[in-house]
Formats: structure tokens, sequence, C-alpha cells
């Protein structure tokens, strides 16, 4: 077996930048300058659907030192401690504040192998490590120069990196698959009930057209009521999970919980949106779920119709975000869903609609599943690759 050896992340990479302790003026339209803030880097991926935009002279001085370019690696210093984001574009982006750049010199390591070798425990724990005071607060930027990373032979870096990003590509094409059904099933919800609504439809209230469910949550002090087999949703997994299918939760009941709180139990293909927090956020539930009083659950009044109901749900939060100015609510109450009208033609138009709509979320579903067997795929194979207990021939 090749030998592998620690190289400092100093000695492996050709520009390193930490970012100006100030924050950027923004504004509030887009342009095609983009901050990536600390909240924009999650579980290995730089979200830039919720970024803060700026102009082109604020874009001009914030990249002096150094510009984001494709397969650079960002590290966020502080709130969160220790997330990783591989730069995948060479969009006009910049470093908001507490991130870190790292450029690989590719001559010694490969530059995804280094993106990997930060989701090892290996570097993960000597990043946690260097947080300041008895709390994980922040990591200095001489220490996040100084962190170790064991190293193969460039060959075998390329081929390491090659698995484990070809899974990584595979996730990233059924995501972008079903950004396109999304879109897809929006437009024609518009077209059906917006583009083409008559003048006899009748206007009604949302709670005419659906069912509104509160939530509820089991007693944190009863051990019993916890760690069941029954999924149980907080206003963060509906936010992560936004316009998609959620397939697990952080916390699950028990059935003694669900008997014994105001939680209840929604069918598979419901609608939920997060009341309070992350407000206005809303996903659809691929199997039956319960979620706490800080979110609402959606069931339709047309019987079956729960995709309808979704871009319906869809539609109106969009109107009540632009009649805002694109500002964020601060709640949804009962009287949100009670003033918001929509015009309904018949029943027999809607369920049309339902049947032709239905194979573009089947599809969507199929996809989730098939990401979340490749991310545990991924998952497995990466500490078994970075710790030699595997090896790519």
């Amino acid at each position: 077996m090749s030998e592998w050896k620690e190289e400092k992340v100093l000695n492996l990479c050709s520009l390193i930048v930490d970012c100006v302790n100030r924050t950027a003026p923004t504004v509030n339209y887009p342009t095609p300058y983009k901050m990536i803030r600390t909240t924009n880097v999650r579980d290995g991926k730089i979200n830039v659907d919720q970024v803060r935009y700026v102009t082109e002279e604020t874009y001009k001085l914030w990249v002096r030192r150094g510009k984001p370019e494709k397969d650079d690696i960002i590290l966020t210093r502080e709130a969160p401690v220790g997330e990783v984001g591989l730069v995948t574009t060479n969009d006009k982006i910049f470093l908001g504040q507490r991130t870190m750049l790292y450029r690989a010199n590719p001559a010694l390591v490969e530059p995804k192998f280094l993106y990997y070798s930060f989701h090892t425990s290996y570097v993960k724990e000597q990043i946690l490590s260097t947080g300041m005071g008895s709390v994980v607060e922040h990591i200095r930027v001489p220490d996040a120069k100084e962190f170790l990373i064991k190293i193969p032979p460039l060959k075998e870096q390329k081929a390491i990196a090659s698995v484990l990003s070809s899974l990584d590509d595979k996730i990233d094409l059924l995501h972008r698959q079903n950004k396109t059904l999304e879109a897809m099933a929006e437009t024609l919800f518009r077209q059906w009930f917006v583009e083409e609504a008559e003048a006899d439809w009748e206007e009604k209230s949302l709670l005419e057209i659906i069912n509104l469910v509160g939530g509820g949550t089991p007693k944190t002090s009863i051990a019993e009521y916890w760690d069941g087999g029954i999924p149980w949703l907080s206003g963060g997994d509906i936010a992560t999970n936004h316009k998609d299918f959620i397939i697990a939760s952080e916390k699950t009941i028990t059935q003694q919980g669900l008997e014994n709180s105001a939680a209840k139990l929604l069918p598979k293909f419901a609608t939920v949106i997060s009341a309070r927090g992350t407000v206005g956020k809303f996903c659809l539930l691929a199997e039956d779920m319960t979620f706490s009083q800080s979110n609402y659950g959606i069931l339709p009044k047309i019987e079956g119709c729960y995709f309808f109901t979704y871009l319906l749900v869809n539609y109106v939060v969009e109107e009540l975000q632009s009649a805002a100015y694109g500002s964020v609510f601060d709640t949804i109450t009962t009287a949100t869903f009670r003033d918001a009208t929509f015009a309904i033609p018949s029943i027999d138009r809607i369920c049309e609609f339902e049947t032709d709509i239905k194979k573009y979320f089947q599809k969507k579903l199929l996809n989730r599943l098939q990401i979340r067997n490749l991310e545990k795929l991924r998952n497995a194979l990466l500490p078994m690759l970075m710790n030699r207990n595997a090896r790519v021939i």
C-alpha cells in the first residue's frame, strides 16, 4: 500500500485568505455580485439561493485580497464553526465575515481531495479543538493555517477524489432535476389556475379550500415520549427541506408521546409550513409525520388533491411575500389563510390537474430517496478511503 504523510494545510495551498472583519454594504435587489456568508455554507455545499447582493464597486473592493475561484474551499470560522464548502462555479462571489478561503496547489494536492479531507474526523477534531474557551466559539486565523492533512501520492489522491466526487455529481444532478420538476409543476399550476382563470370562477378564502392542522410537542421531560419511530418536525427541519420532500427528521417521538400531546400525525403527501422562526418555509411529507406547534399542517378539502394543495400554498405564499416587498413574515396565523383568497374552478378540473401533475411529484420523491441512498454511500466510503481501510485501484 502507498505511503501517506502528514502536511500542514499551509504547505498545500497556493493561497489562504481570511476575510475582512467587517460587513460589506448590501443592496436589496439582485446583482451579479454575491456575498457568501457563514449561513450559506452548510453540509459541504455553498448555497447561493439566499445570498446577499452588493454593487460592482463594493465587489471590486472586497475581492482585492483574493477572489474565490472554482475548486476553492471555504471554511466557516464562527457561527457556525467548521462548515466546509467547495466553490463549484466561477461566479462573481466574495467572502463575508468569519470565513476562510483555501486554494489548493494542484502540484501538491488534488483540490477535491483536500476538500474531502476537511470532512474527515481527523481534521474535524482539529477544527473543533482550536475553538477559543470551554465552548467552541471561533477558529483563530493562525490555527486555521496549521491543520494537518493526511495525503497519499497525487495519483491516489485523484483516484479517491474521483470516486467521491462522482457520487456528489450524481447527487447534484438529482437536485437539479428536482428543481426543474418543481419549476414545471409551478408553471402548470399558474397556467391552469391563473393565466386561464375564467370570470365565473368563485373567489374563496383559503380556509374554504384547505384544512389547517395545528401541531404539538410531547413533554421533553418524559423520556418515554421521545426517540420512537414517528418523525417529529421542527421549523428547522422544514426550512432545510423548503419546497422539497422531507424524508427524515432530526427528532422522533413514540406512539405514547403522540397520544399524550397535542401533536398530530399527518399523512404522506401532506404539506407542512413554518409559522414562526423561519416563517413561510414549506415542504411535502414523504411519509406520515408529526410536527411542532410552531408549524401548521395543511390537508386538502378536495379528497386526494395533495399536490394541488401544495402548489396552491406555494402560489399564495409568493403572492403574500410580493405584497410585502419581499420581506419575511413575522408570523403566519389562521387569519393569514382566512384572508388569502383564490379563484377556484370546478372540483372536476382540480382533480384532472391533480392526475396530470402527480407524475412530477412521484419523480421528485424517487429522486429524493435516491439522493439519500447516494449520500449514505458517499458518507460510508469517505472514512474508509481516507483512513486507508479501502483503496481505489
